[in-house]
């Protein structure tokens, strides 16, 4: 019964901000990374950020700056704070838990939520 459900999605303008939920169920959330990919139309899906059991984070070149990834452990969610949004930002937006290792994606047992879609236009 692993679940991870994505909120907080939508259309803002650009320079504007929004932030995205996870909120996880079904396994020991504090023991897990926790990370936010997005897949843009027509591109790959690639990984956003990034945070740690001990609460450290990682982002990609293209958020540092403007994104925030945190986690409450006591509310088993992942938050991503989106700042200063652009319209190649634009993305449908997904929440990833893993061991820290990474074991479970490399045998395809990761976890991955429905995704939720941000859509950044004027």
């Amino acid at each position: 019964q692993v679940q991870l459900v994505e909120s907080g999605g939508g259309l803002v303008q650009p320079g504007g901000s929004l932030r995205l939920s996870c909120a996880a169920s079904g396994f020991t959330f504090s023991r897990y990374t926790m990370s936010w990919y997005r897949q843009a139309p027509g591109k790959e899906r690639e990984l956003v950020a990034f945070t740690n059991t001990g609460g450290s984070t990682n982002y990609a070149d293209s958020v540092k700056g403007r994104f925030t990834i945190s986690r409450d452990n006591a509310k088993n969610t992942v938050y991503l704070q989106m700042n200063s949004l652009k319209p190649e930002d634009t993305a449908v937006y997904y929440c990833n838990a893993d061991f820290p290792d990474g074991r479970l994606a490399r045998y395809g047992m990761d976890y991955w939520g429905k995704g939720t879609l941000v859509t950044v236009s004027s």
